[in-house]
C-alpha cells in the first residue's frame, strides 16, 4: 500500500494522497466513496458548503493559517 501524504496548504486546506489509501467516516460511522479520486483536499476554514471536503471558500472568506513543521 501506497504512503499517505497530507499537505497543510498556507491559509488553504489539507490534502490528502493518495485517497485511495485511506478510509473515511462520518460522526455516524457511515463511509465516504473516494472512488477514482487521485486525492481530497479537507476544508480548515469552516466556511465550506462542501465540508467536509473544500469548495475554496477559503480564498474569499479571510481565513489565514501558516502552519510550518517542527524539525529537530
Amino acid at each position: 500500500m501506497a504512503a499517505v501524504k497530507i499537505t497543510v496548504f498556507n491559509n488553504g486546506p489539507l490534502r490528502v494522497e493518495p485517497a485511495d489509501a485511506i478510509e473515511m467516516y462520518d460522526g455516524a460511522g457511515n463511509k465516504y466513496d473516494l472512488t477514482g479520486k487521485p486525492g481530497i483536499s479537507l476544508c480548515r476554514c469552516g466556511a465550506s458548503s462542501k465540508k467536509p471536503f473544500c469548495d475554496g471558500t477559503h480564498k474569499t472568506c479571510g481565513f489565514q493559517s501558516t502552519e510550518t513543521a517542527i524539525v529537530g
